[in-house]
């Protein structure tokens, strides 16, 4: 599976910030490693099934072509993103779901209806995203039709990797359309129709956006950026004396101490995994926000 949001991190993925309320919501991945995606711009879109606030989105810039993934972290990335790869094991299937607004039921039909087919779940979708020439609302229909099941929240959509595999990735149930007309998609409830930078999000006017819940949620993005990610396509323009980038540099402040340790347990990796893997020193896109915070 592929990370590009709050699961870039290990506050993240253990879902630290939401205390012990979020049980159900913490996962703990089996290996993880640095992935560049290209064909595709991410910001804040879909609103959150954990408060009132907009979760990440990914959308391709070319939507004929597929998003595409590359192992490793780039010092030139030439238009691609960072993410993270995770692998994780079956029995983490339903948590995952629950997690991305899916139906947890669905998606285990969903893996064994690739299954039934001689197939892994990526290849399956693949094949479906294909055939519908890699249009979003056109392979949403078609996988609805599939399952007999859409997401309003996010769907789980094909990314091929350079290496042959095809991992997943959650993205958000259009605001075009879910694939289902009896199914009404969170972006276009909330009239979300394009991706926005934390800054936007915050001064919307049409929503009821927590100001705390929405920098908290992204600090547990960019600190992704703490393991070499590139994230700079999510920081954006805006001085670092602005408001909400010192706010934003306090709550990172208050939990970078434990990234590392959360990040290893997270994705149950040691640490001489992580130093072959991952780069020893911030990515360059957080030293605004880490000035801000006082953090070295």
């Amino acid at each position: 599976m592929i990370g590009y949001g709050s699961l870039l991190s290990g506050y993240g993925l253990l879902a630290a910030r939401r205390g012990e309320r979020a049980v159900n919501s913490r996962l703990i991945a089996c290996r993880a490693f640095p992935v560049m995606i290209e064909n595709v711009r991410r910001g804040l879109a879909k609103p959150s099934s954990h408060g009132d606030y907009l979760a990440m989105d990914l959308e391709p810039i070319d939507r004929t072509r597929p998003i595409r993934g590359y192992i490793g972290h780039a010092r030139n990335p030439d238009g691609r993103i960072g993410a993270l790869g995770l692998e994780f094991d079956i029995s983490s299937a339903r948590m995952i779901a629950r997690r991305e607004e899916y139906d947890p039921d669905r998606f285990i039909d969903l893996i064994r209806l690739a299954e039934s087919e001689g197939s892994l779940l990526g290849d399956f979708l693949y094949r479906i995203a294909e055939q519908c020439s890699f249009d979003l609302l056109a392979y949403r229909t078609a996988l609805r039709i599939r399952l007999g099941y859409t997401s309003p929240g996010y769907i789980f959509h094909p990314l091929p990797l350079e290496n042959g595999n095809v991992a997943i990735v959650a993205i958000g149930s259009g605001y075009e359309g879910s694939g289902d007309l009896a199914v009404r998609s969170r972006r276009n409830e909330t009239g979300m129709d394009r991706l926005l930078t934390l800054a936007e999000a915050l001064e919307l006017s049409t929503l009821a956006i927590d100001r705390e819940g929405q920098l908290g949620y992204f600090v547990e993005c960019a600190l992704g950026g703490y393991h070499g990610t590139e994230i700079g396509d999510l920081l954006g323009e805006g001085g670092s004396e602005s408001e909400w980038r010192r706010r934003l540099g306090e709550i990172i402040r208050a939990v970078a101490g434990q990234e590392l340790a959360n990040f290893l347990h997270a994705t149950s990796i040691d640490e001489p995994y992580y130093r072959r893997n991952f780069t020893a020193q911030p990515h360059r896109s957080l030293d605004r926000l880490l000035t801000a915070a006082n953090i070295g």
